[in-house]
């Protein structure tokens, strides 16, 4: 069976995540055969494995930082919200419909033992699971039937590091209020402390660290600076969604949508240093890009609205208009068509007339598609003309299907080997389902390169898989952790387990 260590975060965004995904890499460089496990995250941020399940993007992340094949099991449950209340509930990678918080409260309890099923399977496995936590163990409100943070490292004898985010100020008081607010029973499965996101000199803190020790009775495991690594990000907390963003050649605005989910499509754009990738919620800050994207959504009908209410939709079709670039993906590709439509109620019924710049509609009904695939580009036109032959990789997840108006640009094979043709391509418009599809460096390249040409330019632009890219990210976030964690003392708590 596995030996265990979970990290527990102080608040979210604490940075438990990176922290899970940084050791997973140095348990794996160590020899040691290592997974990732989150017993529920709540997140848009979800891909596909490859037998046909959805998991939670972070575990993908640290799966890949284990270098092992992501598996349904190192996420039993997703919760994929859907608006202020309800989310999306998928065990075990296939969905379970959709619950308001107070339904799924009261559902919980009986996914216990499809978590601690997940658990076991993977104990049986591997040499060592890391196991994050979500939001903090501190909400009291939330403790009764707990197997996400305490409870579950009661029930799998964990022990505990408690990451505090220091970036956000107060780090001594939410690591202190934290450990205080537990039961004895729950604070003596806490072996130490890591002070996350640090900035500055570590000797202007270390006068605190001794004090902090006294009065938790934990030890101070280390203090991580703020890394600069880049890697996919779990959700829409992430400060790519925020920041500005470096100046470049071309110029590619992101509707950062209400709903938002797989916003990760993006990033192999972003690492190109001739591109600037932003991501726009209001007409003003829109511009005149090279491309607009319209990405993917947890709910296009209320995305769409959204898009119509707030005067982006009027923009983008102003812009289309003009000749300037569209890309829609996913929830956005159903955007872009002539209508989409409810009659089962999957979104919330009725239908509604899409910014009809691609020949195309779209129903909703209850079973969602999820599959791996990959293909070629075969009927790119217009400003994407130079698309056509690009192969590519990635995969499906999606409510609904789309009926052309048109001749489909995609020829691919999904994960089982059955052919599938899809996306569209009018002009200087282009929509697919596929997520992921610029992880391939020639597909990347390729549309930069699309870009480049319609405003006269050439660039040399290097074809970095995402894949090599993040590894070597990976490699990076390990050198930082080891040299900022005390990893003897964590080896040891691995090794001693919950009972020292």
């Amino acid at each position: 069976m596995a030996k265990t260590i979970m990290i527990q975060g102080t608040a979210s965004n604490a940075g438990k995540s990176l922290i899970c995904a940084g050791l997973c890499r140095i348990f794996a460089q160590d020899g040691l055969r290592v997974a990732p496990f989150k017993s529920q995250n709540m997140a848009l941020n979800s891909a596909i494995t490859a037998d046909g399940l959805e998991m939670g993007r972070a575990q993908v992340v640290q799966a890949q930082a284990a270098r092992v094949r992501p598996s349904a099991d190192m996420n039993p449950i997703l919760l994929k919200p859907t608006g202020d209340s309800g989310s999306q509930v998928i065990v075990s990678g296939v969905p379970r419909g959709t619950m308001s918080a107070a339904d799924y409260y009261k559902y919980k309890k009986a996914l216990k033992s499809d978590v601690l099923a997940a658990f076991e399977r993977l104990s049986a496995a591997y040499d060592v699971i890391v196991i994050e936590g979500a939001g903090s163990p501190a909400e009291i409100n939330l403790k009764d039937d707990d197997f996400v943070n305490m409870g579950l490292a009661q029930m799998t004898r964990s022990p505990v590091l408690l990451c505090g985010d220091i970036d956000r100020g107060g780090v001594f008081a939410s690591l202190y209020g934290t450990v205080k607010l537990l039961e004895p029973e729950e604070q003596a499965l806490i072996k130490g402390l890591i002070i996350n996101k640090f900035r500055g000199d570590v000797e202007i803190l270390r006068p605190g660290l001794e004090p902090l020790e006294k009065m938790t009775g934990k030890p101070v495991l280390g203090v991580v600076p703020m890394i600069d690594v880049d890697i996919d990000d779990e959700d829409s907390l992430s400060e790519r969604l925020t920041g500005g963003g470096k100046v470049g050649l071309i110029d590619i605005a992101v509707i950062r949508l209400p709903r938002l989910s797989n916003f990760t499509d993006m990033n192999p754009l972003e690492r190109y240093e001739q591109v600037r990738v932003r991501y726009v919620t209001s007409p003003r800050e829109l511009g005149e890009p090279d491309l607009v994207v319209l990405p993917g959504t947890k709910n296009t009908m209320d995305d769409l609205r959204w898009l119509r209410e707030s005067g982006m939709e009027a923009r983008i079709v102003r812009h289309a208009s003009r000749g300037g670039a569209v890309l829609g993906i996913c929830g956005g590709y159903q955007m872009l068509g002539e209508e989409v439509s409810d009659p089962g109620g999957v979104e919330g019924g009725g239908a509604m007339r899409g910014l009809g710049l691609l020949p195309a509609k779209t129903v909703f009904f209850g079973e969602k598609t999820r599959t791996q695939v990959s293909g070629v580009f075969e009927g790119a036109e217009g400003v994407f003309a130079k698309m056509r032959g690009v192969r590519f990789e990635g995969y499906e997840i999606h409510m609904g299907a789309t009926e052309s108006g048109g001749e489909n640009i995609l020829s691919m094979r999904d994960q089982n080997g059955a052919e599938k043709r899809d996306g569209l391509s009018r002009g200087n418009v282009m929509g697919c389902y596929v997520h992921g599809l610029f992880d391939k460096g020639e597909c990347s390249a390729a549309l930069l390169g699309c870009l480049l040409e319609r405003r006269g330019l050439t660039a040399e632009l290097a074809a970095v898989d995402w894949a090599d890219y993040a590894d070597a990210q990976y490699d990076k976030l390990a050198v930082a952790l080891r040299k900022a964690l005390d990893m003897d003392k964590i080896y040891d708590i691995l090794e001693r387990g919950a009972e020292q």
